[in-house]
C-alpha cells in the first residue's frame, strides 16, 4: 500500500556528512546536559510520598511550595497536572514518618490557606523499590540493545547491526537529554519507547542488491530510502496519531510517555535514514555482504540474461 510513489531518488547520501554532524552534535549536547542537569526522576526511581490535591480554583504553585518548606521539606516537587487546579506533590521518605502522617500534615498547612482543597490520592514507593525498578529497567534496556544486535548479524550481517545500535542508542541518549534539559519527569513508563525503520529500510537494500547489478551502493541505498518513504508515512504518521491522542487527552500518568515516543518517533526515522544507513555505508557494506552465494548459485552460469539488471 502507498500513498504516492517517488519516480526519481532522491540522493540521501550525498548530505550524509553534514546531517551526521548534526546528529554528533546533537548526541553530544544531549550527553553534556544528562551530566550537568541529570534527570528529573520521577518517585519510581527516588523513593517517597506522591499527593495530588485539587483546588476549586486555579493553584499558586509557589505559594503551595513555601507552605509545604515550612514543614521543613527541603527537596520537594510541586507542579500542575492537567489542569490549573490540579496539583502534584512529592515528598521525599522520612525516617519514622508513615505515609499517611506525611499527607496529614501537609493537609493541615494546605487547608489552612485553602479550606476548599481536596486530597484526591496519595501514595508511597520506598527507595529500595525505586533502586530495583531503575536496576531492572537498565537491565531490560541492555537485553533489547543485545536482542537487537543479535537479530540484526543473523539475519544481515555484522556490519548492520553495528550500525542499528548506534542508531538506536543514538535516539535513546537524544530523548534523555531532552528530559534532562526541560527537566521533565523520568518516569519507568518513558523507558518503554523503542521505535526504529531501520529493519525497513535494510530488508529493501538487501532486496536493491539482489535486483539491481549495475547500481553502486549510494544509489542502492538511495533508492530503498525514497521507495520505502510513502511506507514510513503511514506506519508513523498512523502511530503519531495515537501517540497524540495519549499526549493530549491521556493525562499526566501517559504523558512524558506519550512524549519520550513523538520525540522516538521522528529521531527514529531521521536516525534509520541519516545515522544507521549513513554508518552502514561507510563500514563499506557490499552486495557480497547481503547477497547470500547460494542465491548466486542459482543463476544459471550458461544464462546469458543472469546478472542483467532488472
Amino acid at each position: 500500500m502507498e500513498f504516492f510513489k517517488i519516480h526519481k531518488d532522491i540522493p540521501f547520501m550525498r548530505h550524509a556528512l553534514v546531517f551526521n554532524a548534526i546528529s554528533l552534535s546533537t548526541f553530544l549536547l544531549a550527553v553534556f546536559f544528562l551530566f550537568s542537569r541529570g534527570l528529573h526522576l520521577s518517585v519510581e526511581f527516588t523513593g517517597g510520598t506522591v499527593m495530588e490535591v485539587g483546588y476549586s480554583q486555579p493553584a499558586d504553585v509557589e505559594k503551595i511550595r513555601g507552605k509545604i518548606a515550612g514543614l521543613g521539606y527541603t527537596d520537594v516537587q510541586v507542579q500542575n497536572f492537567g489542569t490549573a487546579r490540579d496539583v502534584m506533590i512529592r515528598l521525599p521518605p522520612q525516617k519514622g514518618v508513615t505515609t499517611a502522617q506525611q499527607s496529614d500534615k501537609v493537609m493541615v498547612a494546605l487547608k489552612a490557606g485553602d479550606p476548599q482543597v481536596v486530597l484526591r490520592r496519595t501514595e508511597f514507593v520506598g527507595p529500595q523499590v525505586g533502586e530495583e525498578l531503575a536496576r531492572d529497567g537498565l537491565k531490560a534496556l541492555a537485553m533489547v540493545v543485545i536482542g537487537i544486535m543479535v537479530y540484526l548479524a543473523i539475519r544481515f550481517e555484522w556490519k548492520y547491526a553495528v550500525a542499528a545500535i548506534i542508531a538506536n542508542l543514538h535516539d535513546v541518549i537524544i530523548i534523555l537529554g531532552f528530559f534532562a534539559f526541560f527537566q521533565w519527569e523520568f518516569s519507568l513508563a518513558v523507558l518503554a519507547y523503542s521505535v526504529n525503520e531501520s529493519v525497513v529500510i535494510f530488508d529493501r537494500i538487501r532486496e536493491n542488491f539482489r535486483r539491481y547489478r549495475k547500481m553502486d551502493t549510494l544509489q542502492i541505498i538511495d533508492n530503498a530510502i525514497t521507495s520505502t518513504i510513502s511506507r514510513t508515512i503511514i506506519t508513523h504518521g498512523s502511530t503519531q496519531i495515537m501517540v497524540l491522542s495519549m499526549l493530549l487527552f491521556g493525562g499526566p500518568t501517559l504523558f512524558y510517555f506519550a512524549l519520550a515516543l513523538t520525540i522516538g518517533i521522528l529521531f527514529g526515522i531521521y536516525s534509520s535514514v541519516f545515522v544507521a544507513a549513513a554508518i552502514a555505508m561507510w563500514l563499506g557494506v557490499k552486495r557480497e555482504d547481503l547477497v547470500k552465494s547460494s542465491a548466486r548459485k542459482e543463476e544459471d552460469p550458461h544464462d546469458p540474461n543472469a546478472g542483467a539488471t532488472v
